[in-house]
């Protein structure tokens, strides 16, 4: 069974992250409930929380840029998720 939620997300954030999903193929709800599965399958946050080294922050903006960014379909990301 689903349900319906309301969540506040700075409007820049939330254009960028749509745009980043729709290029591997998920809408942001999909991308939701996969984190969602992912932190009650870890009992928490599925990612360690710290500021990244250098090289972290440049992976992350190469990835923004589209850069090296491995193209994936919806179906292997939900099976990873259920994993």
């Amino acid at each position: 069974m689903k349900t319906q939620t309301s969540i506040r997300i700075e409007k820049e954030y939330f254009e960028e992250a749509k745009e980043i999903l729709k290029q591997v193929g998920l809408s942001y709800s999909e991308a939701v409930n996969i984190f969602t599965a992912m932190i009650v399958k870890h009992k928490g946050l599925p990612f360690e929380v710290k500021i990244p080294n250098e090289t972290t922050q440049k992976a992350i903006k190469e990835a923004r840029a589209g850069k090296n960014v491995e193209k994936t379909s919806i179906d292997e990301l939900k099976r990873l998720a259920n994993a």
